[in-house]
């Protein structure tokens, strides 16, 4: 387990005349923290300096080096790695957050993860009723997810060939955080800088994935740059997710969630669904809260679903192959 968490926040700061700083739930400025264990965020204690951070999620980020023509012969001494972004959901603060980055951390590592984990911090109210200022908030800060974090650490691993690093980045996103990826993709592409960097993710995976069922369509505008910038995309769905079932109502029953009915049979290739629905409902914890918070995060505490994350960020084996799932009926289900 390492010792601190490596974060980029996108929240506004409040800076009170008698008090100490603290984040809010508003936009704000990119701040860059590196957060000792068991600490609260804090917005200038644990705020670094945008080099130093980048060199540390760089070095956390490497697990090896290319030699004897490994790689290919111009990637000899370069050091190859993998580095997870989890950008979170709705009516999350950034307690809720630290919690669910420290479970990644536990559980990825049990399971042979041994790149790094940063977290991608938008505001977010802790309050269920926030939803659709949330979901503005979302869009409001997207673009920096790109910008600020992923364009960034792409021109650093070539950045006068100082770094030599081949490092996969990828992208998981929980609840209203895939749609957070997905505007941050888009609104990267209508932008013209942007759209001149060489920038690429390996792997994007959604859980409780809160955008529309059609918006994974293999022609759909705003999902065009997720295809284009990307290696694979796993959704895994859960048909009992009672978040999902929320938000359906609070969009007036429009829209089916992917996260809770899958992705259309027009999808990209590289679009894979999983089916978890079997597995979820072995699980030894009920879900009576009226807010469907455990049927729609309870992924990051799994060591099943964690073992099959792994095998999808390794991207070593084949979607149909890989041992925490079956194929039924032509659809791939998670193991109970």
């Amino acid at each position: 387990m390492t010792k601190s968490n490596l974060f980029i926040s996108v929240r506004n700061v409040i800076k009170p005349k008698d008090g100490t700083p603290y984040f809010g739930n508003e936009p704000g400025t990119t701040t860059y923290l590196d957060i000792p264990n068991g600490e609260k965020p804090h917005p200038e204690n644990h705020r670094v300096n945008l080099k130093s951070w980048i060199a540390e999620v760089l070095s956390r980020a490497e697990v090896g080096k290319y030699k004897d023509g490994e790689g290919g012969q111009s990637m000899d001494g370069y050091s190859y790695g993998d580095l997870l972004i989890f950008v979170h959901g709705y009516n999350n603060s950034m307690e809720v957050v630290m919690k669910r980055h420290d479970l990644l951390q536990k559980r990825l590592s049990e399971k042979g993860f041994k790149g790094a984990i940063i977290s991608f911090d938008w505001p977010s109210d802790a309050r269920t009723l926030n939803y659709l200022e949330d979901r503005s908030d979302a869009k409001a800060t997207a673009s920096k997810l790109v910008k600020d974090g992923i364009a960034l650490l792409a021109a650093n691993q070539v950045a006068e060939d100082r770094n030599k690093c081949d490092i996969d980045v990828h992208l998981l996103g929980h609840s209203t955080g895939a749609y957070v990826i997905r505007e941050a993709f888009y609104e990267a592409n209508q932008n013209r800088r942007l759209s001149r960097i060489n920038w690429q993710v390996s792997q994007i995976v959604f859980i409780g994935g809160d955008i529309a069922r059609r918006s994974l369509s293999a022609r759909n505008p705003k999902s065009q740059a997720l295809f284009q910038h990307s290696v694979r995309i796993t959704n895994y769905q859960n048909p009992f997710d009672r978040a999902l079932k929320l938000s359906n109502v609070k969009r007036f029953g429009v829209s089916p969630r992917i996260g809770r009915v899958g992705v259309p049979d027009n999808k990209p290739e590289t679009v894979v669904n999983v089916n978890v629905g079997d597995h979820w409902r072995e699980l030894k914890r009920s879900d009576n809260n009226s807010d469907g918070s455990w049927s729609h995060s309870w992924h990051f505490d799994d060591p099943t679903f964690a073992d099959d994350l792994v095998y999808t960020l390794n991207g070593d084996i084949d979607r149909n192959s890989i041992p925490t799932r079956v194929l039924q009926n032509g659809n791939l289900t998670l193991k109970k």
